[in-house]
């Protein structure tokens, strides 16, 4: 198992050219929130846009428009019909699943997104969750682009049942991490004290473990946050490293970010919004 440093995440985040335009800083589509959870949608979509994409775009039910046009305006929105037969090839990332609640409706475009796009897709929450209710993760292996899996513990252990493979707890995070990778060929970030990294994309299965963050990070839309700064560094098309680098060097950011966010107003009190505020910050330190 390797550990990721500072000075790896700086040799991935490098800086920006003078003439860079905002299209160049990657175009991201979020697909999260539902009735009761736009919060989802909010910390997510904050996280790619704090850590640097250029434009975001968030699908939402038409309810949580005025919400997530007040709470972050730098996004735009459109509804879920309108992600439905969206051309997706615009896109440089895509996250589903934050907040997306967990139905037939809901599987019927996170199946749309598997095979209809091309490029680096984040699926994170109930975008897991609907994979393992309605049997579609076996699907995972066929897609051309990178696949980034975000589960926490609970998560991961939906995932291993579906494939027979028992329980995280049985099995051990770092096990449950590669089982995970081998079985969908994609890289995992297993949520945790610590997060683990296990990219499949390369030749031979690499686990990374991340150093940073704090107890204060256990706090409902933490990981929202995190999901959302993947998708916008899997984006940046100024970034020359490999998928696999960029999710270490985003659950690095993000740990930092709660780090930040401990010594400027503790553990205890600490929320997600702290974590998403930060990010820059996290981003100007390193």
């Amino acid at each position: 198992m390797k550990q990721i440093t500072t000075d790896f995440v700086e040799n991935i985040i490098t800086d920006r050219p003078y003439d860079m335009h905002k299209g160049q800083a990657g175009r991201v589509l979020i697909i999260a929130g539902s009735k009761g959870m736009a919060g989802a949608a909010v910390l997510a979509t904050r996280g790619a846009l704090y850590s640097g994409a250029g434009l975001v775009k968030v699908s939402v039910p038409d309810e949580l428009f005025n919400i997530l046009q007040i709470t972050v305006p730098e996004a735009m929105c459109i509804n879920r019909e309108e992600a439905a037969k969206a051309d997706l090839s615009v896109y440089d990332a895509i996250c589903i699943g934050p907040g997306l609640g967990v139905s037939e409706e809901s599987m019927a475009l996170i199946y749309r997104v598997i095979h209809d796009y091309a490029g680096p897709l984040v699926i994170d929450a109930d975008g897991i969750n609907c994979l393992c209710k309605y049997g579609e993760l076996e699907d995972i292996k066929s897609r051309q682009g990178s696949t980034v899996f975000t589960p926490h513990p609970g998560e991961a252990t939906r995932m291993l049942d579906a494939f027979g493979l028992g329980s995280c707890r049985e099995l051990g995070r770092e096990k449950a991490a590669t089982e995970l990778t081998v079985k969908t060929g994609g890289i995992v970030l297993l949520k945790g004290a610590p997060t683990l990294i296990c990219d499949g994309t390369v030749n031979n299965l690499e686990v990374w473990e991340n150093p940073t963050g704090n107890p204060g990070m256990a706090t409902g839309g933490s990981g929202d946050v995190l999901s959302g700064m993947i998708a916008s560094l899997l984006a940046q098309k100024q970034l020359t490293a490999a998928p696999g680098e960029r999710v270490c060097a985003a659950a690095f950011l993000h740990g930092l970010a709660g780090d930040i966010a401990a010594e400027n107003i503790g553990e205890y009190g600490m929320t997600s919004a702290d974590i998403a505020d930060a990010v820059a910050a996290a981003f100007k330190e390193l």
